[in-house]
């Protein structure tokens, strides 16, 4: 008797549980004020307990259920939203049942109700790659383009001109190398098929050499020196890569044939004689390279350079090509020593890369240009050099190498010099867009056929220049070991004419950006240059008096740093402010 009560109080509370089901207030958004649904409760506490009973009667909901089903179908969201913020309690979570499709989603509120943490997934957390954010903030910027650090990341899908293994960043002057981190000042473009890079500078510069002196050698007047350069190189089939080179400058008709004032600078002549506290001009056109390299694999290249003129495989790269010297307005004492080279009147080098290894021999004219800066000199080829260069890590660029230069002085035919060099460049980032380069050069002349004697004279550079955001700090130290026949002083004997004298140069300078374009940047520098010897030589104290000391101010105009563009609608970036997508 007890098991038949119970059966019949179970169709009872079921047919009930159905009738409030069918009549939901639930699925229509006007009926939750109704009263009736306050006297359900009561009933709806038991439900979980006999809620294997009513799946019996499931069978004769099934049809009717079936029915209400597409009246809910234009509010779904509004029903789920509804039923969220309300006690989800009148769902009655024990009466789901397998025919009622529509109230299904009823009884599953929580997963509408998390849609802002679900948000997440769409940007796939675990497939983010960095610098690909296509936003246009601040964090759309591609890692390493900052204007410290850019010359890394862009530049390294950017083709050498000697490889298509190595960065963009490690091509230096001629064929030597840069640190592949080095920061580079050039306009950039790509099109047809071709990188083209262009590179320039201008100097505007007032210098005063030796002011604490005004009646003993030294000079003052107002100059500009510059140059713009242009390279470009394309694939050829597979493994072939061409390229060509070409330089000008304004030298000779904005500095002159006897040159900007730069006191105990020596090297090459003006009027039949010798240049001395003036660094010479250089030739209208200073370089016209074509060279062509073979990837025998990734780990090996072939390259073959030819340049008239061109610079041929002797030193480091060239003082106004190192970022180390960047902001440097003078040539390094020095330059007769280490990297005096660059512009010779026939080159042909040729060059072998064995990872980040590279032996390279020149043939080439060792006569240095002559007075009339717009001609083209004889090519020769009498003169041959070797140069192992290494680069270790992207922050260091170390060469070596020694050279046989006939007759580089015009005014003195007879004289050969045998050049030994070596040297450090190395880069190092100074927080987040800073870097500071840095250059140590040592560069030894032998010279033969003066007289019988055979003389060695040395010179040692260190210079660095800190790059930063909105000013630059240089400064240049040197010694080097010189003669009075070099610097046209008076001797006694021709022993005492060739003898070496120590001089020595220590400058420091800074700069501040006035403005910064995708045309150039320009910025306002000045510099001080301290010159010191043995005082205890007279010869050198009348001329120059004691503790010489010199200024100069500039405004310079140069590329800007990794600014590209790339033809037929590609992509423009200039200023430095990184790659926003």
């Amino acid at each position: 008797m007890k098991p038949l009560l119970l059966t019949s109080l179970g169709l009872l509370l079921g047919t009930s549980a159905f009738a409030q089901h069918t009549h939901m207030p639930g699925m229509d958004m006007s009926m939750p004020p109704a009263k009736p649904a306050p006297a359900k409760p009561k009933p709806a506490a038991p439900a979980p307990r006999p809620k294997p009973k009513p799946k019996p009667v499931a069978p004769a909901i099934r049809p009717n259920a079936a029915r209400p089903t597409p009246a809910p179908r234009p509010k779904p969201a509004a029903a789920i939203a509804d039923t969220t913020r309300t006690a989800p309690a009148p769902a009655m979570p024990g009466m789901d049942m397998p025919g009622m499709n529509r109230p299904a989603p009823t009884a599953a509120p929580a997963p509408p109700a998390q849609p802002t943490p679900a948000m997440p997934d769409h940007n796939m957390p675990g497939h983010d790659m960095p610098g690909m954010n296509m936003g246009t903030n601040a964090g759309t910027a591609m890692p390493g383009m900052a204007p410290a650090d850019s010359s890394g990341m862009m530049m390294t899908h950017l083709r050498n001109s000697f490889s298509k293994s190595l960065p963009m960043a490690r091509q230096g002057s001629g064929t030597s190398w840069h640190p592949d981190s080095s920061p580079m000042y050039m306009q950039m473009y790509q099109t047809n098929g071709w990188d083209v890079m262009l590179m320039y500078s201008v100097f505007l510069r007032y210098t005063r050499q030796n002011f604490n002196h005004d009646n003993l050698r030294g000079d003052a007047n107002f100059r500009a020196n510059s140059y713009v350069m242009g390279m470009a190189n394309h694939l050829v089939g597979q493994r072939g890569l061409f390229s060509i080179q070409a330089m000008v400058t304004a030298d000779p008709l904005t500095v002159g044939g006897a040159g900007y004032p730069l006191l105990f600078q020596t090297g090459e002549s003006w009027k039949g004689e010798k240049l001395h506290d003036h660094q010479h001009p250089h030739d209208l056109l200073s370089a016209l390279a074509v060279a062509y390299t073979h990837a025998a694999s990734d780990n090996v290249d072939l390259t073959a350079y030819l340049g008239y003129p061109g610079e041929p495989a002797i030193g480091p790269p060239v003082f106004m090509h190192r970022p180390s010297a960047a902001n440097l307005p003078s040539a390094p004492l020095g330059h007769h020593w280490q990297d005096a080279t660059h512009i010779q009147f026939g080159v042909a080098t040729l060059g072998v890369r064995y990872r980040n290894a590279k032996l390279e021999g020149s043939l080439f004219t060792g006569r240095e240009p002559n007075e009339n800066r717009y001609s083209f000199d004889r090519p020769r080829f009498d003169s041959y050099s070797a140069r192992l260069s290494v680069n270790p890590s992207d922050n260091l660029a170390l060469q070596v190498s020694a050279a046989h230069l006939k007759s580089p002085e015009e005014l003195e035919p007879n004289d050969n010099v045998d050049r030994t060099s070596a040297s450090v460049l190395h880069n190092a980032n100074v927080g987040r867009e800073s870097i500071l380069s840095t250059t140590a050069v040592w560069g030894m002349n032998r010279h033969s056929g003066l007289g019988e004697e055979t003389t060695y004279s040395n010179s040692f550079l260190l210079e660095s220049n800190l790059q930063a955001r909105s000013f630059n700090l240089f400064t240049r130290l040197e010694t080097l070991q010189l003669n009075y026949d070099e610097l046209l002083l008076p001797a006694a004997t021709d022993h005492d004419a060739h003898a070496n004298r120590q001089v020595s140069a220590f400058t420091l300078g800074a700069s501040k950006y006035l403005a910064k374009t995708n045309a150039g940047w320009l910025d306002l520098g000045l510099t001080g240059t301290l010159n010191t010897y043995n005082t205890d030589n007279t010869t050198l104290l009348a001329a120059y008096g004691r503790n010489p000391l010199s200024f100069e101010v500039y405004l310079r105009f140069i590329a800007p740093r990794m600014s590209m563009h790339m033809g037929h609608g590609g992509m423009k970036h200039g200023g430095m402010k990184g790659m926003k997508m």
